[in-house]
């Protein structure tokens, strides 16, 4: 456990929910229900968002399956859920370098009639408004910096402090953080959440699972001519500006009144070190198809996350003494589906109902907890996720076995002799000498480089300026860089990919007056996709929250 410090104030709360997303929304609304429903002395309940406002860092395509939802709250039309479009119109492309190329069949997968598009952000808006309405205590603002810990048993969390400066010290403003103590708290921290990530390290969560592994998700939301694409449009692209090593594809979501969501999805387990996802999308926004549905548009918000797109095997122990994890934070994510909204929700609704019978009945210890990993396995959850679990690894291959191979896991429903063994995405890439050859040196065309316009295609710092990213300046550094490689092996090694894989201009390279390379991080225009995290191949970058409420305000995203 953490140091007792005298002055810093304590909670104690039955349940404690870290994360504001559908997961930890769902969980605290389906706890709300519970009491309504099964009577006895009420459970206190507490729910942390470190975002400054609700739904400010939600971001997603998104299409929304409403069966969770339908479940949740049977009347969310009549309540009023904004479900921007329904979906009856869907297409999928191949596309070349200057074609596109139709698919005579929507893959099942892709099939989306009956789902929503909508935005996550006010979607979480909506949410919150109802979780209010019950009588939770939502606390915006809030990051969990710590986990409170006994042995292995999670005790709760301990929330960042406010007022430090930059170099540490104590500004007149300084106020400590929050101890919270619960009997169990449910970790929705949201993908590569950093409590997850540090429960995971303490307690061997994925010891007996695949390395996770992830996507990074660009997106977009552009005002186009409204008569240009019919609300409840849905177009999915795989091909070009990827090649056939690397794995993703771009979307297009048409909501009403001219307003579409723009998306572009790549794999972080790609070879060339060079790579660039940002450039790759620019690329993808110049593609004669794409460029079309933009021209006469504007693009009026910015943003990017990971995805965890490994899938059921990948899936870490989520059930512990005293705590439970749920949504993107465990991995439940469909990638085949391109869809994890539902499922965060299913399993804070499945988190919500074993701790609240575990509260009830006095025990929450890990034999007790286990309930959650019963009720995901007879749930929904695993029947959509298992039959897909080899999917993203087969995408290892290449995109022609990719694509073979999910269409084999459709046919048998998942039967396969053995289980695809995936890597973790910072281990798949290359260094310069092995990529490019013994010269050691990118040729410029691999960095992906296109021309910048500010009208179709953004340079990293403009897409940040429409993200909507603020932070404090005066305060200490929340990307870690626990290693000082960038002066010696980085550059000759990797040539610095930092620069390259982050979309928000976080990392430069300075250089020395003696011409030696110097890291500098610009950590306010942080967008908290967690990229540099993840993939970084040294893996001496860590993320942690920033003072709480700083970061993007994904409005209408």
């Amino acid at each position: 456990m953490l140091p007792a410090d005298m002055n810093r104030e304590t909670l104690e709360v039955d349940v404690l929910i870290v994360g504001g997303g559908p997961a930890g929304l769902s969980a605290a609304l389906r706890l709300s229900q519970l009491q309504q429903q099964r009577g006895g002395e009420p459970l206190s309940i507490a729910l942390l968002e470190k975002a400054r406002e609700a739904g400010a860092h939600m971001l997603s395509g998104a299409v929304l399956d409403p069966s969770t939802l339908r479940d949740l709250i049977p009347d969310f039309k009549e309540k009023g859920a904004p479900l921007a479009a329904e979906i009856h119109n869907e297409d999928v492309y191949f596309l070349t370098q200057s074609g596109a190329l139709p698919f005579p069949i929507i893959p099942t997968p892709l099939r989306n009639h009956g789902n929503y598009i909508i935005s996550l952000n006010t979607f979480v808006r909506w949410l919150t408004g109802q979780v209010e309405a019950a009588g939770i205590d939502f606390f915006t603002g809030f990051a969990g910096q710590d986990i409170l810990m006994d042995g292995s048993r999670v005790l709760g969390v301990r929330t960042g402090d406010r007022g430090i400066g930059k170099h540490g010290e104590q500004k007149p403003t300084f106020e400590p953080g929050v101890d919270i103590v619960a009997k169990v708290t449910i970790f929705c921290d949201g993908v590569r959440g950093n409590l997850t990530k540090e429960l995971m390290r303490r307690l061997q969560l994925g010891i007996d699972a695949q390395p996770e592994q992830f996507a990074l998700g660009l997106k977009e939301l552009w005002e186009i001519p409204p008569d240009r694409l019919e609300p409840g449009t849905v177009v999915h692209t795989m091909g070009y500006p990827l090649r056939q090593e690397e794995f993703g594809g771009g979307f297009v979501y048409a909501m009403p009144e001219g307003q579409v969501s723009l998306g572009f999805v790549v794999g972080l387990d790609y070879q060339d070190p060079a790579f660039d996802p940002h450039m790759a999308f620019n690329r993808f926004k110049q593609h004669p198809f794409v460029a079309a549905l933009l021209d006469g548009g504007q693009m009026i918000r910015y943003g990017a996350k990971a995805l965890p797109e490994g899938g059921w095997n990948t899936i870490p122990r989520v059930y512990m003494d005293g705590a439970l994890i749920a949504g993107d934070a465990g991995g439940f994510l469909n990638s085949m589906r391109l869809k994890g909204i539902h499922l965060a929700m299913r399993t804070g609704m499945l988190a919500a109902e074993t701790a609240f019978e575990a509260v009830r009945a006095g025990d929450t210890s890990i034999a007790a907890l286990k309930a959650y990993q019963d009720r995901i396995d007879g749930s929904p959850v695993k029947q959509e996720l298992y039959p897909v679990r080899n999917v993203h690894q087969a995408f290892g291959y290449g995109l022609l076995p990719g694509l073979a191979f999910a269409g084999v896991s459709v046919a048998t429903k998942g039967w396969w002799p053995e289980d695809l063994h995936g890597h973790p995405g910072h281990e798949q890439m290359k260094m310069l000498g092995w990529y490019y050859g013994a010269a050691q040196v990118a040729p410029k065309e691999a960095s992906n480089a296109t021309t910048i316009d500010r009208r179709l295609t953004f340079d990293k710092v403009t897409s940040v300026h429409y993200s909507g990213t603020s932070h404090d300046e005066d305060q200490p550094a929340h990307l870690l860089v626990h290693t000082e490689v960038c002066s010696s092996i980085c550059g000759p090694e990797y040539g610095h990919p930092c620069v390259r894989f982050c979309p928000a201009n976080v990392y430069e390279i300075a250089h020395e007056a003696d011409g030696t390379p110097r890291l500098q991080i610009n950590a306010s225009n942080c967008v908290h996709c967690k990229t540099c995290d993840i993939m970084d191949p040294y893996q001496v970058i860590t993320w942690v929250p920033p003072e709480g409420g700083g970061g993007p305000q994904y409005n209408g995203m």
